[in-house]
């Protein structure tokens, strides 16, 4: 293990980012849909598996605690919390439904699914965007370099230029805290 390598290999993908001009739009386009929700009363939910579902919690919790400043809190919960509901639905339903469920009994008109899946292929995370988009919700996807089927059924796909799991999701929260960072400071000026 090259612990060098690794921390380059971190780099040359938030690089990447950095240098692609539409992957910066859409950073921003997100941040701005899930402002104009909040300013609105409405809230973003967000949902992912394993390291996303983690970093799904990580992203809601910085916008429903704090971020950077002392605030009001925001309305933002990552889906998975409720464990008794997760394993109910799935074990009387199924696991690709759990998500879908939870996003047609808590999501309104105008809300925010963040749905985060580094293979863009997590069938439940696709079916809550696609119940989130019957509700008209503004859906955003985060996903690795292809986009996988998510990027189909969000109204906005922010790729991550990698293949690696670790590097799409460590470059999935530094998207998640500068979205955190925009509605921070755009909701709560100086």
């Amino acid at each position: 293990m090259n612990i060098k390598h690794t921390i380059k290999e971190s780099i040359e993908t938030k690089q990447k980012m950095l240098e692609n001009d539409e992957t910066l739009r859409l950073i921003g386009q997100a941040a701005n849909q899930c402002v104009d929700a909040l300013r609105n009363g409405g809230k973003i939910l967000l949902c992912g598996n394993g390291g996303s579902a983690a970093d799904a919690q990580h992203i809601a919790a910085e916008l429903s605690g704090r971020f950077n400043i002392d605030r009001e809190p925001l309305f933002a919960e990552a889906l998975h919390v409720n464990s008794s509901f997760v394993t109910a639905v799935a074990n009387d339903y199924n696991y690709d439904e759990v998500y879908r469920r939870m996003v047609k009994a808590a999501g309104r008109k105008g809300d925010v699914l963040i749905g985060i899946s580094t293979s863009g292929n997590s069938v439940n995370i696709i079916n809550a965007i696609a119940q989130a988009n019957e509700l008209d919700m503004k859906t955003i996807g985060l996903t690795g370099e292809s986009g996988g089927k998510l990027s189909e059924e969000c109204s906005l796909c922010i790729k991550v230029p990698s293949e690696d799991t670790a590097r799409i999701q460590e470059s999935h929260i530094l998207i998640g805290h500068i979205i955190c960072e925009i509605v921070e400071s755009t909701l709560f000026p100086a």
